[in-house]
């Protein structure tokens, strides 16, 4: 047993880069489950649901719940139906976020000038044409949301730009810093993972390869972190960040030494 009730795990990173799944991932994820801790399972990935993980895990032996699944789209959409009930969303994002907003009765309008609300986020399609509807949506201090803040996305060959990219454009145009990013590592994502968690903070780790996400929303939240060196972040970082994690392992099935 041990002291830890729960784990926030992030996926991108920690247990698959891609769609390969990350080396001991399943000797850690075993440790977990034999020291009784509840998993949570917490992607930025604002492109997927809680189902998708499911599927993409599975075929690898790891079984995963909806239930205890969050995406930064999941949370965004969840957040934007309870506080902005009834008020057009532009979306600057792709077509599975826009479902999953949709799903989530978000009012959405394709309509720059129609926007009561934006929220920006990763978006293959991100233009020229776009950016100049963005910059229309955003007059008159229209609240201004995003899904995440990373800047770029593990991808099997290296990485690609992210949401964070495209936030950093459209506030670059609009001449103002969105007002709150829905996902990790905010306060909106901490509410969330501990309303499916039902545990004291105190007694929550955070496992996760981003300092600026994963270890924040563990930092902020008053949860104890560790940082897994199989995604975007490396030695080097930790000598110039202020964002400083409990724990450094070579990867998660290294949490064995904390439990």
């Amino acid at each position: 047993m041990t002291d830890y009730e729960a784990v926030i795990l992030d996926v991108d990173g920690t247990i698959v880069r891609g769609e390969a799944l990350l080396p001991g991932v399943t000797d850690g994820l075993r440790a977990l489950e034999a020291a009784g801790c509840s998993r949570l399972l917490f992607s930025n990935n604002p492109t997927r649901g809680a189902d998708h993980y499911g599927g993409k895990l599975a075929p690898h032996g790891i079984d995963v719940d909806p239930g205890s699944v969050l995406t930064s789209a999941t949370v965004s959409a969840e957040y934007l139906a309870a506080t902005h009930p009834d008020e057009s969303v532009y979306l600057v994002g792709g077509e599975r976020l826009r479902a999953i907003l949709a799903d989530a009765a978000v009012d959405l309008t394709t309509d720059p000038d129609a926007a009561e609300i934006v929220l920006g986020s990763f978006d293959r399609n991100f233009s020229f044409g776009t950016l100049w509807e963005s910059l229309r949506a955003l007059e008159d201090g229209v609240p201004f949301y995003g899904t995440d803040p990373d800047a770029t996305i593990p991808v099997d060959d290296g990485e690609m730009p992210g949401t964070g990219a495209v936030l950093a454009a459209m506030a670059a145009v609009a001449g103002r810093e969105a007002d709150a990013i829905l996902g990790k590592p905010s306060s909106i994502a901490a509410a969330a993972a501990m309303e499916r968690l039902d545990a004291d903070p105190r007694n929550v780790l955070v496992v996760g390869d981003r300092l600026d996400t994963d270890i924040a929303l563990g930092n902020r939240a008053g949860m104890e972190t560790a940082l897994v060196l199989t995604g975007v972040t490396d030695r080097a970082d930790l000598a110039d960040t202020d964002t400083e994690p409990d724990h450094v392992l070579e990867s998660l099935a290294a949490v064995e030494t904390l439990l």
